[in-house]
């Protein structure tokens, strides 16, 4: 990939003293590349993901820096609840513990109106948006989704319905024996207004094949994504890491991510997911580890920022699979969203993760003001409604 010259108001020379010197030559000669505009290739993102010792916190730095540049002190969060509308799916990923026959004694499906129900509720709690995604049950019928939006956006059209993944589309659009674009164009009339990145774990064809061997290819990710964003549905863009993969891999799935932000435009941010293993067939077969290190989730979001930030200007940490403070160190190393207070968030616990049903506003407000920055609530597509602390109270000694 050819690297493309963009000018940008900065210098190398701004870093603090001599804080590139601290970096390997091969690392050394792709950040200031980076810092003087030029685009990341994908070797040199692999190059960066492979780095060890002090290379890894000259990265961050750097990655720092360019967020700064990129986005300024702001550190954003949304208000929105997550609603896993059914558990059964007939898929059996390996890696996720969320799905189950729909003959499991814990296999559950909600009924419409019982989500209606729970986005009221969420209105009601400050939140302006609803997350929702489910399994594939073959029980509900390829109409349900648009029969969903439609009943949440007649009851309460002041949420942002941000939902189906685009796997859900897919199965829709096989059910229906529609084209996904139809499928797409209808779900927007009805009342959605984007759709999460998710499904997209890795876009490596030889990992996918591991993980997801009967689910939607990496071709069918990016043509939905891409029909998505055509059809005027942003999304999200997401990797799952720390599993069977590598380097290599991270880079070559940035690498495809930044291609389709430069068609389209239409991706919101970028969210990297680390692998929750604990309760997964995956990790319990001996092919996977357990996990990311420390040293590859301060990559993963550092490198994203340097290859992704022209591009993609956000760049999330997941509080759930991080955990609440590991998030907030890694705003110091690119990192510029919170995510989402979430409320009733379900699949990561099914894996295994330890934190995840809730952060109120207040904790993100305070987590965000401890490292000097700027907390502010925003919508779905990243319009600001509020700046500066609105929750968090802090007590007097």
């Amino acid at each position: 990939m050819a690297k493309n010259n963009i000018h940008i108001n900065f210098h190398p020379s701004r870093l603090m003293p001599n804080f590139l010197s601290l970096a390997s030559s091969p690392i050394r000669t792709i950040l200031e590349s980076s810092l003087s505009g030029y685009a990341l290739t994908q070797q040199e993102a692999r190059t960066l993901f492979e780095a060890r010792g002090h290379d890894v916190l000259v990265i961050a730095q750097v990655a720092d820096q360019l967020r700064q540049q990129q986005v300024g002190q702001r550190v954003t969060f949304v208000q929105t609840r997550n609603i896993n509308f059914t558990n059964v799916c007939y898929t059996g990923c390996t890696f996720c513990a969320f799905g189950v026959p729909r003959q499991h004694p814990d296999a559950f499906t909600m009924e419409i109106d019982a989500v209606v129900q729970q986005v009221q509720e969420a209105r009601d709690m400050g939140c302006t948006e609803v997350c929702m995604q489910g399994g594939l049950n073959p029980l509900l019928g390829g109409d349900y989704y648009v029969r969903l939006v439609r009943a949440i956006h007649q009851a309460a059209p002041e949420i942002h319905i941000h939902a189906f993944s685009p796997f859900e589309i897919q199965y829709a659009s096989q059910i229906l024996k529609r084209p996904a674009r139809d499928v797409l164009q209808e779900l927007k009339d009805a009342g959605l207004g984007s759709i999460p990145g998710t499904a997209a774990e890795s876009l490596s064809p030889q990992i996918r094949q591991i993980l997801t061997k009967n689910k939607l290819s990496a071709a069918a990710w990016v043509e939905i994504i891409e029909t998505a964003h055509q059809v005027g549905l942003p999304s999200t863009a997401t990797i799952m890491y720390g599993h069977v993969d590598g380097p290599e891999h991270w880079a070559e799935h940035l690498a495809i991510i930044r291609d389709i932000q430069r068609r389209t435009g239409g991706f919101t941010e970028f969210v990297p997911l680390g692998f929750i293993h604990q309760n997964t067939r995956l990790y319990a077969s001996g092919r996977a580890r357990p996990g990311p290190t420390g040293r590859e989730d301060v990559l993963m979001h550092a490198v994203a920022r340097i290859m992704l930030g022209r591009e993609i200007p956000n760049i999330q940490v997941s509080w759930v699979k991080l955990g609440p403070a590991m998030a907030q160190m890694l705003l110091g190393a690119g990192a510029n969203d919170f995510g989402g207070t979430l409320h009733n968030e379900s699949i990561s616990r099914s894996a295994g993760a330890e934190t995840g049903e809730y952060m109120p506003p207040a904790e993100f407000e305070r987590m965000i003001l401890d490292l000097g920055r700027v907390p502010a609530q925003r919508d779905t597509l990243y319009h600001i409604l509020h700046e500066g602390p609105r929750f968090y109270a802090p007590a007097r000694g």
